[in-house]
């Protein structure tokens, strides 16, 4: 059954009762729509002096009858979800035009981004009767410039058949385009988006968005497109509505189904822009938490993802409807209680405490890992640096070991130890950690401070560069600025700039900077790594230090160390080891 509305104000019961009587008519399922339905509402917007529009399905059913102002016509929700996989909904749009006039700007847009089969304007004239129409449907060629094709203007003699057929052969060019693209390429299609104000941004706005797109390739995305801008971000939709709009028809035309923002968008702002495109809206920090979501294995990992992503959501619940609040106190209930929006903040809430409590758990149990080693006399190095540096690649290297190592942004994120043996019966534990990015969210960083905390006990740090990147001075610049906040910069400190052998395949110079420079997959300069190690940790200051150190920590009982090929592993990878010591 149809519905009624929009402008409905002042109209009189035997106006309605037309209205509702034109609802119930049904189109010619080959026409986009006939003379004489057309002809009933013209006469009725005549009389209205208002647009009086109708969406109609394929069968010829009207679903909507819309009724607008003079100018123009409110088109109701309708439901995201289409019942096929092709790019049409399913449904046409035809209304009145009370003046002279072709089809606006205002329909065009709604024709591409409701992705409606037609629309169809037909110009009332002063005797209540069509006088001709004009249409458009989308553009299946994703190269053109434009996303619509205006169809020549048709009297209403000239109507004819056939138009459920036009449709049906231009969804099937919509596949045809489609079916071309490789499969990596047919799913998860997005556009980047971004603002940079010039005065504030470090960094680019053309590294930020390679940073971003390496992100999504991580993630499965694939970038179809980006578009930026060199201001202060909108406060409602972050580019600015004329701009949104640009946008989505340009998503609707490449057949992108996300808009990845690169920042993180306020609650508001994600509500606004997501009620304006019929697309799925993700920013920058759901983006990283859905990365290290996918890539945490062990349990301390996932539990820090876990508190992470609880913290990002319960600012952001939203409360649709208190139809099924929770009714308390008194005979039926003296009021609404909690409310939805309640409950699942407060549910949030609980789960985020649960989750700070096991982590404080494992925290000890690191600690206990820590003081084991300490007590053994047994020098921790640990690898930090960017994300994609080589870190991981740099520990297998080193330990022989099969640590998962991808060219990917974050392919590691669970802390992992090794054993190094060096001549003289010498030891060090090599401790592998987290990436580092610029702009890390809030919650993630929260999250694995103490994680990083392992790192306060380290004897020496390892800052693994890719100097292979042309950011990578400004990646030093950002781990040397989250060391700082962690109270790490006085540790003491080797820099190793990593993929030199990317820098010689492309003919590039290797730069004249202060460190050692190796490949960690091709094991080019790790002996001269090794020696420096050696010096750095078995001089006689970094001993003194340590013996220092020992001295100042908590004494704890004698533990059997257990025989283990690769080392220990740090987190819940240990649990089964850590029961033993017990």
């Amino acid at each position: 059954m149809s519905k009624l509305s929009g402008n409905l104000n002042g109209l009189k019961p035997n106006q309605l009762k037309k209205l509702k009587s034109l609802s119930e008519k049904r189109v010619r399922n080959d026409s986009f729509i006939t003379h004489d339905i057309a002809r009933n509402f013209c006469e009725i917007s005549r009389e209205l002096s208002r647009q009086v529009g109708a969406t109609i399905d394929r069968s010829g059913y009207i679903h909507h009858l819309i009724v607008g102002t003079d100018s123009s016509i409110q088109i109701p929700f309708l439901d995201r979800i289409r019942t096929s996989q092709s790019r049409l909904r399913g449904l046409r749009l035809f209304h009145t035009h009370i003046k002279d006039d072709p089809l606006n700007q205002e329909d065009l847009t709604d024709l591409v981004l409701l992705r409606l089969d037609y629309i169809t304007a037909a110009v009332v004239d002063e005797q209540g009767l069509p006088k001709y129409y004009y249409s458009s449907h989308i553009n299946p060629d994703p190269n053109s410039e434009n996303p619509w094709v205006i169809l020549p203007r048709v009297y209403p003699g000239q109507i004819q058949e056939g138009f459920l057929t036009e449709v049906l052969e231009l969804e099937a060019e919509f596949s045809s385009h489609k079916s071309e693209l490789k499969e990596s390429q047919k799913t998860n299609r997005a556009f980047l988006v971004g603002t940079y104000e010039p005065r504030t941004q470090k960094r680019s706005p053309e590294s930020s968005l390679a940073e971003l797109k390496e992100l999504c390739r991580t993630a499965g995305i694939h970038v179809v497109d980006q578009y930026y801008q060199k201001k202060a971000p909108d406060s409602s939709t972050v580019v600015g509505k004329g701009k949104l709009q640009e946008i989505m028809l340009k998503a609707v035309q490449k057949d992108v189904e996300l808009l990845v923002f690169d920042l993180e968008l306020a609650p508001a702002q994600a509500k606004k822009i997501s009620d304006t495109a019929d697309l799925k809206i993700i920013d920058r920090t759901q983006l990283i938490l859905d990365i290290f979501a996918k890539n945490a294995k062990s349990r301390d990992g996932k539990l820090q993802v876990e508190l992470a992503q609880l913290k990002y959501l319960k600012g952001r619940l939203s409360e649709l409807d208190d139809n099924m609040s929770r009714l308390t106190g008194g005979i039926g209930g003296r009021g609404p209680g909690e409310t939805k929006l309640e409950i699942g903040n407060r549910r949030v809430g609980e789960r985020i405490n649960r989750l700070e409590q096991e982590l404080k758990s494992l925290r000890k149990r690191r600690e206990l890992n820590r003081k084991r080693r300490t007590r053994n006399e047994i020098p921790v190095v640990g690898i930090v640096g960017y994300t994609n540096a080589g870190k991981s690649t740099l520990l297998n290297a080193l330990t022989h070991s099969e640590v998962i190592a991808e060219d990917k942004l974050f392919a590691t994120l669970d802390p992992t130890t090794r054993r190094v043996r060096f001549p003289e019966e010498r030891e060090i534990i090599l401790s592998d950690t987290v990436g580092f990015i610029h702009d890390l969210p809030p919650e993630l960083s929260n999250a694995f401070k103490a994680t990083l905390e392992e790192l306060g006990d380290a004897d020496l740090l390892l800052h693994v560069v890719d100097v292979s990147n042309p950011e990578f001075i400004q990646q030093m610049e950002a781990v040397d600025n989250i060391l700082s906040s962690l109270d790490l910069n006085k540790v003491p400190q080797l820099v190793v700039f990593n993929k030199v052998d990317s820098l010689i395949s492309q003919d590039k110079e290797i730069p004249s900077l202060d460190g050692l420079f190796i490949s960690a997959s091709s094991g080019s300069g790790l002996e001269a790594l090794l020696d420096s190690m050696e010096k750095h940790l078995w001089n006689s200051d970094a001993i003194e230090a340590r013996n220092e150190l020992r001295k100042k920590k908590q004494e704890i009982p004698e533990l059997q160390l257990l025989p283990s090929d690769s080392g220990f592993v740090d987190g819940m990878e240990d649990e089964n080891l850590l029961r033993k010591f017990h």
